[in-house]
């Protein structure tokens, strides 16, 4: 649905996206992920045509957006982190303006046009002038904008910004039912959206694709520094013997396993350059002879939080 291949956006002496290329089929739910600054936006612009590249291919539904940009762009609908509305209309008349825009046949636009009120739980404020919404109601109408003409791909970018909680649980179980018959490019700063709601994740950062596949395949290899312990500790000299280790960063008590079960959970915080391995296997060592009986002693998977800090972490050494 999505075909980017060497994509590139120079603005003279700030280069925003440097040789990105990815690709995103028809049915997938994408999380597009990057600090602030990294490129997100400049590279949704261009995939939605709103933007020009410097060099690169982009193609939406198997046309190059560039040489027939109104064919392809009528494939996809696309909510900017800040919608661009006319704040004297009201809420249906700028869908309605939209959806002319978006040649939506006369016959079909009442229908559609409800369809994406509904869909962005906008029904109550139809007939409410655009100026006198909150911010959070106003992302809605952005949101409904992009659904207007049902297109096959939805690109939308920070779509929960400036919503409460409440709405933002809104707008993640309305992505998951777009899911369904949309390909959906998503951009956030939530990580937990997109572990709610994505099946793969594209991570850019300084302009550049530094990572992308399964929330899985992102965190396989990228063990977090931290190991979780069961144990038995009757004379309860496992926390001390921890926290000495020079390895050992923080030893933190846990949930216990069962109320009364004589058996106690630790995390145990790893210093920077000790591998999980190398530590569980001189901690076993070291917990044994003490006569401390060890049910279980793992590696915890890197989070999706944590796999994103490392990619996108700053090496320069500036402070």
């Amino acid at each position: 649905m999505i075909e980017v291949e060497g994509l590139t956006k120079d603005y003279g002496t700030v280069v925003a996206v440097r040789d990105v290329t990815f690709s995103v089929g028809r049915g997938e739910v994408v999380g597009f992920l990057g600090p602030n600054g990294a490129g997100k936006s400049t590279t949704l612009r261009i995939l939605a045509g709103f933007l020009g590249a410097t060099s690169g291919r982009v193609r939406i539904n198997g046309l190059d957006i560039a040489e027939d940009s109104l064919k392809a762009r009528a494939s996809l609908g696309y909510m900017p982190e800040a919608a661009p509305l006319y704040p004297e209309l009201r809420v249906r008349e700028y869908l309605e303006f939209r959806a002319r825009l978006k040649r939506v046949p006369r016959g079909k636009r009442s229908a559609s046009i409800h369809r994406a009120l509904t869909r962005a739980n906008l029904v109550d404020m139809a007939e409410t002038t655009v100026g006198h919404l909150s911010k959070g109601y106003r992302q809605r109408v952005g949101l409904a904008d992009a659904l207007v003409a049902d297109p096959p791909l939805l690109i939308l970018d920070e779509p929960t910004a400036g919503l409460d909680p409440n709405q933002v649980r809104e707008v993640r179980a309305l992505i998951q039912e777009l899911a369904t018959d949309h390909t959906v490019l998503l951009s956030t700063h939530i990580l937990s959206e997109v572990e709610a709601t994505c099946q793969r994740a594209l991570v850019i950062d300084k302009g550049r694709l530094v990572a992308q596949g399964t929330l899985a395949e992102l965190a396989k290899g990228r063990r977090s520094a931290t190991l979780s312990l069961v144990l038995e500790d009757p004379a309860g000299v496992a926390r001390g013997l921890l926290g000495e280790q020079p390895f050992v960063a923080e030893v933190e008590p846990q949930d216990t396993v069962a109320p009364g079960d004589g058996f106690e959970r630790l995390r145990v915080t790893l210093r920077e350059g000790t591998t999980p391995l190398e530590a569980g296997s001189h901690l076993i060592r070291l917990l044994v002879t003490s006569g401390v009986n060890i049910a279980s002693l793992a590696p915890e998977v890197a989070s999706l939080e944590q796999v994103f800090a490392e990619l996108t972490r700053d090496d320069s050494g500036a402070p």
